[in-house]
């Protein structure tokens, strides 16, 4: 036993430093980290109020008093950006959440149990993946009722056949090892085997799909709400902002949407970047390469 765990202690250093060494994935990791503590950092402090009107002329290009200028109501760009990473990553936070909590059970039941069970998990699974996602998650959330609550539910529910099927054919492939055989041979139950021995073993690929899955729940939610279905204003949230600042591209106020759909594209390009780099890392097959 000890000889395992410095052996995994090892194996967590080295992937550690691996991870390090990867400039994709540090670069991602940076940009996360900045939205992070942008987000954060609105919680106590923002250059003006984001929601408070007259805090400069109306529609103000940005300068330096505004960097990221003001809208049509003289709210300050910058402070709503800001504040609208701590709503969009959080929304994204709890959509990935839902999709995990209930994802990773049913695939892992299916890939495990097999029989009828499986067939009939992964069949709805399967049913789940055929609606294309974005139609599905503006179903959900015209039937839940606009709100970012509503949101988070609605992308949530959308991620879950991805990460089923992600721990559905982990399962497969673990389930006849030579570790899960002698877990049985002792005796162990089957589900201390599923979640103590097969679950743990199979989170390589889970906690990829997770960083990339934050990219498309941001993108999914904002696009929810730039159509009125998510976050509703005066909410500081990137998909409202756009929404709020298309009208006002033709007469050249191009600041209204550029900004917030420019945090969108970055946010959703670093976990982009952290998932490549995880894989990169984590893969036992690109790991010799890696080095």
């Amino acid at each position: 036993m000890p000889d395992t765990a410095a052996r995994q202690r090892t194996t967590g250093t080295g992937a550690m430093t691996l991870l390090l060494r990867n400039p994709s994935a540090m670069v991602g990791a940076a940009i996360i980290a900045i939205w992070t503590i942008g987000g954060l950092v609105t919680l106590v402090w923002t250059p003006y109020p984001p929601n408070a009107t007259d805090v400069g002329p109306l529609l103000q290009p940005p300068s330096a008093a505004h960097w990221f200028g003001t809208d049509d109501y003289g709210r300050d760009l910058l402070s709503r950006v800001l504040a609208g990473a701590r709503v969009s990553l959080w929304t994204g936070l709890i959509a990935v959440a839902v999709s995990l909590a209930i994802g990773l059970p049913i695939g892992a039941i299916a890939g495990y149990v097999r029989g009828a069970l499986g067939m009939v998990l992964m069949r709805l699974m399967d049913m789940l993946l055929s609606f294309p996602s974005l139609l599905l998650a503006m179903a959900l959330a015209v039937a839940l009722g606009p709100g970012l609550t509503s949101a988070m539910i609605a992308v949530g529910i959308v991620g879950i056949p991805e990460f089923a099927r992600i721990m559905y054919s982990q399962t497969v492939s673990l389930r006849e090892r030579e570790f899960v055989e002698a877990s049985r041979a002792i005796g162990l139950t089957d589900a201390v085997i599923l979640f103590r021995h097969i679950l743990p073993n199979g989170l390589v690929p889970i906690m990829v799909r997770c960083a990339l899955g934050m990219g498309y729940a941001i993108l999914t939610a904002a696009a929810l709400s730039f159509i009125g279905l998510g976050a509703q204003p005066p909410l500081a949230e990137w998909g409202v902002m756009i929404s709020d600042g298309r009208g006002f591209i033709i007469s050249g106020e191009w600041w209204m949407t550029f900004f917030p759909g420019l945090a969108i594209a970055s946010s959703i390009l670093g976990f982009n970047l952290l998932g490549d780099g995880l894989r990169d890392v984590l893969d036992p097959r690109l790991r010799t390469s890696a080095r």
